[in-house]
């Protein structure tokens, strides 16, 4: 390490990260500073890497720490060091951007050093953009919802999974929620994905209806657990694994085991709880690559409810109109028309 009291250099993964300002506080609950947020990125060097290594992200940066604005950038700036990894991603109406890839982690550090402090990952690996190989269950509290609501709902997909021979992988959002990996073999486009995220939805709704929502209309969803299926979208990005939110009490996004679920609660996953629970669990997600999962049994799923005669679930209103999608209008402005 080397440098100033404003400007430090790391060495990590055998790259120079120039550091400026390591003491700036980023979060106000215990005034975690930016070296802080950075040796929570080395510290779970390992299991970051397993979980989002190779793939593009979405940096988020807070030029004035988790407490004041933010905004997305997709680019990569054009002063970046040359050693950064980038490739081009799209959105959905075509415009192309050249994006970070977190190749190791002094590309998390140099991120870092913007003011980025949590990472928001497309599901699939740079060298293989056609293929999807994540599929991630969103289930979203919506008002009125609570955390054991969540815990509830997590169970059901549990059940689900178990029942079509899924392995699925549980992390707290950082926030108010819980998402589910189900790490795929790479043989799978993201329309494909997407159709089993809305047939996993649907099925979900079916056990639990009282509980769980598949409903895209925010009017039709009540005091219930949403599963946000348009998620796994094509262009789609997730807050990433082990990133930290921008909240004051700096929560992370924290990866846990099934028997944990009624454990667990995102408020209490923080940078600075993390070291003890790593002592004990260093990473729930170790197999994650080892078990690629075939997502044919979800496609079944999407398959009976189309012979059922459902249509396909309402895309977000950024992607054009798609084959066998019903009127994108929500219901209560349908009637009055």
């Amino acid at each position: 390490m080397a440098g100033s009291s404003d400007v430090t250099v790391l060495e990590v993964d055998g790259k120079a990260v120039r550091v400026s300002r390591p003491d700036k506080v980023l979060f106000s609950e215990r005034a975690e500073t930016k070296a802080d947020l950075i040796e929570h990125y080395l510290r779970v060097r390992e299991p970051l890497l397993r979980a989002m290594g190779g793939r593009p992200a979405l940096m988020q940066r807070f030029p004035d720490g988790a407490s004041g604005n933010s905004f997305f950038q997709k680019r990569v700036p054009d002063n970046a060091p040359e050693w950064l990894e980038t490739t081009v991603v799209s959105t959905p109406n075509g415009t192309t951007s050249r994006a970070l890839v977190i190749a190791d982690l002094a590309h998390v550090v140099w991120a870092v050093n913007l003011g980025c402090l949590g990472f928001h990952v497309w599901p699939y690996h740079s060298d293989d953009p056609e293929h999807v190989d994540e599929l991630r269950v969103d289930l979203d509290p919506s008002p009125g919802v609570t955390f054991a609501d969540i815990r509830a709902a997590a169970h059901e997909l549990q059940g689900l999974l178990d029942d079509l021979g899924v392995v699925g992988h549980p992390k707290t959002t950082g926030n108010r929620g819980v998402h589910v990996y189900v790490r795929l073999e790479p043989h799978w486009d993201a329309y494909q994905v997407r159709s089993a995220a809305v047939a996993v939805a649907r099925e979900l709704e079916r056990r639990r209806p009282s509980l769980i929502t598949a409903a895209w209309w925010k009017e039709e969803r009540g005091q219930r657990v949403f599963v946000d299926f348009n998620q796994n979208a094509p262009h789609k990005t997730v807050f990433g694994a082990w990133s930290v939110r921008a909240r004051p009490g700096a929560q992370v996004s924290t990866p846990f085991a099934w028997d944990e679920l009624d454990d667990v609660h995102p408020d209490e996953l923080t940078i600075a709880s993390l070291p003890a629970r790593l002592a004990t669990r260093p990473d729930p997600w170790a197999d994650i690559s080892l078990e690629p999962q075939s997502l044919e049994s979800l496609l079944a799923l999407h398959e009976r409810d189309l012979a059922a005669g459902l249509q396909d679930a309402p895309w977000p209103p950024v992607y054009p109109k798609q084959p066998g999608e019903p009127p994108r209008v929500a219901p209560s402005r349908a009637r009055k028309g």
